[in-house]
């Protein structure tokens, strides 16, 4: 279940609750009981596959890449 991140407009706390992607919208109360909230913005970190000590990360494609011709 995602967890959406909000901030209270009265006493300015940030809080989080878990819910459903369909309830996103929903108004939410602060644990304070105030009920003035806005959901924040909140962005995801994607990680891959780290990479083991001593190899090396193909790279290519994209700029700086090698495959636009800079030189990167």
């Amino acid at each position: 279940m995602p967890t959406y991140a909000y901030r209270c407009r009265e006493c300015t706390e940030t809080f989080e609750l878990n819910r459903p992607m369909s309830e996103s919208g929903a108004p939410a109360v602060c644990p304070e009981g105030h009920a003035d909230t806005v959901k924040l913005l909140t962005t995801v970190a994607l990680t891959g596959a780290t990479a083991k000590a001593g190899s090396t990360v193909p790279s290519g494609g994209g700029c700086c890449g090698g495959a636009c011709g800079c030189g990167g």
